[in-house]
């Protein structure tokens, strides 16, 4: 197949977890069902890799952990944000994080021009939210915000663990000790979800969808592009989450919302134009 097609699959896949993530927000909180995504990713996972098989010295394990908090604090937030956000909204605000690091790493004029279109389409899509005049638009900014910020987080700490271990098995490690943190916000939702069969089954869908699908197809990806090409199909992910949004939650974009993922995906183009960094063929490139 294709390399476009396979990163489209892979974003359509993600994003088809998330509008079905939505569906259940009305029976269980967003931040429930984000520890339920956590909480099933770490159990496959687990039986993917099976760390215990390894040797762990508590630095790795500790870095590990944090490293799953942060992953596991970008998930959650994102889930609260799309709760009051348009999906492709949502994920445009989001890639502020990385386009950031690129920026502060970074020394060309690629990634200066970078930041302030991101900026720019940040801020646009920000204006047009608050004045729809939504209650909870502020919360939805504040929480992708907080998953933007925790995201740059996460691609620094991979890079670390990703030196000194495959990325997977710390990838396991870190999703379940994420799952314990945020245990208490699974703790409130779990008779809710186990007591009914569907649910529950809306669940794991949710967590293959979001998380193991994407995770797979980004890997056969990865090692069929160039960093350049690599660029432009990470630029068609805030399209594709607008795209599903539309068509699976009827978010239709509105032309002002068009014009400020526009600027977010140039800026993708422009800060992501380079070689991935070491973690990216052992970690999801997206929340």
């Amino acid at each position: 197949m294709p390399v476009p097609l396979l990163f489209l699959a892979s974003g359509i896949s993600q994003y088809l977890g998330a509008a079905l993530a939505v569906s259940l927000f009305t029976v269980v909180t967003a931040a429930g069902i984000a520890w339920w995504r956590i909480a099933a990713s770490a159990v496959v996972l687990l039986a993917w890799r099976r760390p215990w098989r390894s040797r762990w010295t508590r630095t790795e394990l500790l870095h590990s952990a944090v490293f799953g908090v942060v992953l596991a604090t970008m998930n959650v937030s994102f889930y609260i944000a799309i709760d009051h956000l348009p999906l492709g909204t949502a994920v445009a605000i989001e890639f502020l994080g990385p386009v950031a690091v690129a920026a502060i790493t970074g020394s060309g004029w690629r990634d200066r021009v970078a930041i302030v279109l991101a900026a720019g389409g940040v801020v646009l899509l920000s204006i047009v939210e608050l004045g729809t005049g939504e209650s909870g638009t502020v919360v939805g900014l504040i929480a992708i915000g907080i998953s933007g910020l925790t995201w740059a987080g996460y691609i620094l700490l991979g890079r670390r663990i990703a030196a000194r271990r495959d990325g997977i098995s710390s990838l396991a490690v870190g999703m379940t000790a994420g799952a314990l943190f945020y245990l208490p916000l699974g703790v409130t939702v779990i008779t809710p979800v186990v007591a009914d069969l569907g649910r529950l089954a809306a669940v794991l869908g949710i967590a293959v969808l979001s998380s193991v699908v994407p995770y797979a197809l980004e890997q056969v990806v990865l090692r069929r592009v160039t960093a350049a090409r690599f660029a432009i199909l990470l630029a068609l992910l805030p399209v594709t989450a607008a795209l599903v949004g539309a068509v699976v939650l009827t978010q239709v974009p509105t032309p002002a919302e068009l014009a400020g993922i526009a600027l977010v995906c140039t800026a993708i183009v422009l800060s992501a134009d380079r070689p991935p960094p070491q973690d990216a063929a052992s970690l999801p490139a997206t929340s």
